[in-house]
């Protein structure tokens, strides 16, 4: 089973039993979730010499999928299952990195022109990017670093990419921007305030700035938005649509600590969200560079959700003390990223690691929020 397929299994809520084959440690930290998934953790090295351990737990006629880092060992616990009688078992193409690097296209909906906006679901990391199209061209924001997603999706649409931005230097991921402008022609931007040490050319994304996509003129606004990072700036979007970045999540809230700055950034956080933020139209409906659970997973897997009901529903908008603020966003936080240091370094421009160090540097769960959904 591919990961393309096993996105469809999960965003179309089909039951599913995933044996996992990893080791505790990593099966703990980051494992294939939804709400037709049942996932179990029996380490490989368990299973060497039989599968006798597992076969109680399979029911007859469930559809079984065999999980691994990165294929090998899921292979043949999946051969294993087959010889002891076990019928509707696959293995997963490329294990967990495979998983890791799929995205899935959907559409979030139209614009005022008769554009759209398509938000890029990388299910297995919980990052998005998103793609705002109009009359022919596409700007992408927060691109991921398989480029090819993106450049294959507006060949077969006929789009000129002419924008790649990033609403903020990421910390959990390498970026595709620069990389996709080199490709298609574009212009790369990033804010300036997060740029401090970067190596390489850019356009900077600041509020007196209107970047246009199509010849209607669709507008995508920078706003100011720092906490996450100094420079971290959200985009308003055809007057609808607001690019959060990695300031406002649908069930929480972005962490200002990736930096080592968190002390720092605490009053500017609160200062987006609880200020700039509440100056903008609760109509706009909010769109994350990430989710945290499939519980944020909506209808055809998009991630989204209404500026006003999040004002009501987010815990992270409605800590009404200030003190008790500081304490939630810089105090008992989810473990950071993995080689997040790295991953910074990686965007800056200040290392070329390979593709496959690019890999291994990012696997594992976002933990851009300051709490789980």
């Amino acid at each position: 089973m591919t990961a393309a397929q096993l996105t469809k299994k999960v965003l179309n809520h089909e039951p599913l039993f995933i044996l996992d084959v990893r080791n505790e440690s990593d099966f703990n930290d980051w494992k294939i979730e939804g709400n037709q998934v049942k996932v179990i953790n029996k380490p490989y090295f368990d299973l060497i010499d039989g599968v006798e351990a597992v076969l109680h737990l399979i029911q007859d006629n469930q559809e079984v999928l065999v999980v691994c880092a990165k294929e090998g060992s899921s292979k043949f616990v999946a051969e294993q299952l087959v010889e002891a009688g076990k019928q509707h078992v696959s293995y997963l193409v490329g294990g967990m990195k495979s998983w890791s690097e799929h995205l899935e296209p959907v559409k979030i909906g139209d614009l005022k022109s008769g554009g759209e906006i398509v938000q890029f679901v990388r299910i297995g990391k919980g990052c998005l990017s998103y793609m705002v199209i109009s009359n022919g061209e596409a700007a992408v924001i927060d691109a991921v670093r398989m480029t090819d997603v993106f450049v294959d999706y507006a060949q077969k649409n006929n789009l000129k990419i002419k924008h790649t931005i990033d609403t903020h230097l990421h910390a959990d991921h390498i970026s595709g921007g620069r990389q996709l402008a080199e490709q298609s022609g574009g212009t790369y931007w990033l804010p300036p305030k997060d740029a401090d040490e970067v190596v390489f050319d850019y356009e900077k994304l600041e509020e007196s700035k209107s970047i246009v996509v199509g010849n209607t003129q669709i507008k995508i606004q920078p706003v100011y938005s720092p906490g996450h990072t100094i420079g971290s700036t959200s985009l308003i979007v055809d007057d609808r649509y607001l690019l959060s970045g990695d300031i406002l999540f649908v069930k929480s809230i972005g962490r200002p600590d990736l930096a080592g700055k968190a002390e720092d950034w605490v009053t500017d956080l609160r200062t987006t969200l609880y200020e700039r933020y509440k100056q903008l139209s609760e109509e706009l409906v909010v769109l994350p560079a990430h989710f945290g659970k499939f519980t944020e997973l909506g209808e055809g897997g998009k991630v989204s959700a209404r500026l006003g009901d999040l004002y009501k529903e987010n815990p992270g908008l409605n800590i009404q003390d200030t003190s008790t603020f500081r304490r939630t966003v810089t105090e008992n936080l989810p473990p950071q990223p993995n080689a997040y240091q790295e991953i910074r370094q990686t965007n800056m421009g200040k290392i070329t690691p390979s593709e496959e160090e690019q890999r291994e540097m990012e696997i594992g769960p976002n933990r851009c929020a300051v709490h789980d959904a």
